[in-house]
């Protein structure tokens, strides 16, 4: 699918070592029930499986895994995994999983159906009346949702590459991907697997991308009803607390993602807005070299062709146990969580650590866009460059990806390449980079994709992260407000991925800057229409652009 989506060890002298997994024991030595039906004030039962450990036969705290995946009988291996640590282990799916699809409305009932679930186990007799909670993607968000009202057996929350809807799936910065369609026709509806060629032949016919699910031959009601909600209104915000909400989140929460989690933006901002609107926040936060998978369960050594650092090699299910017994238990806080920001540096087999976010670096660096150069001097004399993008012409590709994070050619596409002179001394990187940049443009809007890489001193290049963002959402990505053309825009963007790595002596940073054409994600035409709707017949022109070399990109640095 989109390569966005699929996009901590205990300190022994100096290093940090790799967690073992505890193998689950036999069937025999649990006591499951499956099937169970929680009530909820809505009517709507929810179906879960209960787990204990036979030989546990007083009250224990109780670890929630809500789910909205149902796969097989397999899915007890959540509950066996806690029992095996003296929990008791509940799977719950979303509502209309496992019993009702037609009742099943995805991120819309969380916030009441979890705090029924919560409320039902706290009392039956086999919990202590003490509930937590971990898991990733959907489970990370529907934690989220769950203490908009928080309930009081509720004691920690774990919520790893939590997704936050309309931020980052099935939109980022606006921008439609992919996996608004992939994930409900796999998922949820179960239908057999879309072909390979779907997003290409969608490409070529350029309909609308609201008809690509015609391309399967049925209209899918979860992809159509996310595309009437372009804007990050009230439908997506709502499903996740308010700034009052998170003021009164008083339990301690960690967090976990990766550099390149497809869900990383959604759980850094979780993390920046509980900590905006609550200044005491028990909250930590583990980030590393890990994608959606590695950022909730184990590390790959090797990631999109990139060898991890030793230390990061480290699993953040176990951490995960680790903190829940901290909390529930009373157990020794995880070694690794030495501050509230904790961050493997790439490059230099470390973990580092921060009070906040404010606190991780010591400058920032600015680089404008002139002449093909990054340039830390502001150019006194305007100028701009060019780029045309002719839509009709589906033989090239506006595409920034490549699939691996290390890397020695870099296709164009189309696009436009601004570098830096060789750095004499290191640096790090640490946090996510933003920008403003200068356009004028020929149609109404267009979608922007700027992606920065380190240009080593062998001619190989790094990924490091990207930016991508519909330019009319850029000020307000709860109103759409559409270009002048031929008019001088300003276009903010703010919401990068975080990325910590060592940028040696020697080494260039790389910008990559394009608008969007590609099967991968929605194609903005710039007709002003909703872009949903628009077709290639809509393209006219080719997109005309100058960017202006008083455009510039910030980078948030620790120098050595």
């Amino acid at each position: 699918m989109k390569h966005l989506f699929w996009i901590i060890g205990l300190l022994l002298t100096g290093s940090f070592a790799v967690f073992s997994q505890p193998a689950i024991a036999s069937e025999s030595a649990y006591t499951i029930q499956d099937s169970v039906q929680i009530p909820t004030r809505s009517g709507v039962s929810i179906s879960a499986i209960i787990v204990r450990k036979k030989t546990n036969t007083v009250p224990l705290p109780a670890v929630l895994f809500y789910t909205t995946y149902y796969q097989n009988a397999n899915d007890a291996t959540f509950g066996k995994k806690s029992a095996d640590r003296d929990y008791v282990g509940i799977v719950a799916y979303a509502r209309g999983i496992k019993t009702n699809l037609k009742q099943y409305a995805p991120y819309e009932h969380e916030g009441t159906d979890v705090y029924d679930i919560i409320d039902w186990i706290s009392k039956q007799s086999w919990c202590d009346g003490t509930v937590g909670m971990y898991g990733g993607s959907y489970t990370g968000y529907s934690q989220w949702a769950t203490v908009k009202n928080c309930h009081p057996a509720l004691k920690t929350i774990v919520p790893q590459v939590a997704v936050m809807p309309g931020y980052d799936m099935p939109m980022e910065n606006n921008v439609q991907l992919n996996s608004g369609l992939y994930w409900s026709h796999d998922n949820i509806y179960k239908k057999e697997p879309l072909p390979r060629s779907l997003p290409f032949e969608w490409f070529e016919k350029g309909i609308a991308f609201k008809e690509m699910d015609s391309l399967a031959g049925y209209k899918n009601p979860i992809f159509q009803k996310w595309l009437t909600h372009p804007d990050y209104d009230n439908y997506w915000q709502s499903m996740v607390p308010t700034p009052e909400e998170y003021a009164r989140i008083a339990i301690p929460i960690l967090s976990t993602t990766g550099y390149y989690d497809g869900a990383q933006i959604g759980a850094l901002q979780y993390f920046k807005l509980h900590h905006k609107y609550n200044k005491n926040a028990n909250h930590y936060f583990v980030i590393g070299p890990y994608d959606h998978w590695g950022g909730q369960r184990k590390a790959a050594k090797k990631l999109m062709g990139y060898d991890i650092d030793p230390v990061a090699d480290v699993s953040m299910m176990e951490l995960a146990y680790q903190w829940l017994d901290y909390i529930l238990k009373g157990k020794p806080k995880p070694e690794l969580l030495k501050d509230k920001i904790n961050y493997q540096v790439m490059g230099t087999n470390t973990w580092r650590h921060a009070p906040s976010l404010e606190k991780i670096n010591t400058d920032t660096l600015t680089f404008y866009l002139n002449g093909k150069t990054l340039t830390s001097v502001r150019p006194k004399i305007r100028k701009s460059e060019k780029q045309i993008l002719d839509f009709k012409n589906r033989e090239q590709q506006n595409n920034y990806y490549t699939p691996e994070i290390l890397f020695k050619n870099l296709d164009v596409s189309g696009g436009l390449l601004y570098t830096t002179p060789a750095f004499e001394q290191s640096f790090t990187i640490n946090g996510s980079f933003i920008g403003k940049l200068s356009a004028t443009i020929s149609k109404k809007d267009m979608d922007i994709s700027a992606a920065l890489y380190e240009l080593l001193p062998d001619g190989n290049y790094f990924f490091l992260t990207r930016y991508v963002g519909r330019a009319s959402y850029a000020k307000n990505p709860s109103k759409r407000q559409l270009l002048q053309p031929g008019k001088k825009e300003l276009i903010p963007f703010e919401n990068t991925r975080f990325v910590s790595k060592k940028i040696n002596a020697g080494s260039r940073l790389v910008l990559f800057l394009n608008s969007n054409k590609h099967p991968f994600e929605i194609i903005n035409y710039g007709s002003g229409k909703a872009v949903a709707s628009e077709t290639l017949h809509d393209a006219g022109k080719p997109l005309q652009i100058e960017w202006h070399n008083d455009s510039y990109i910030r980078i948030p640095v620790a120098k050595e």
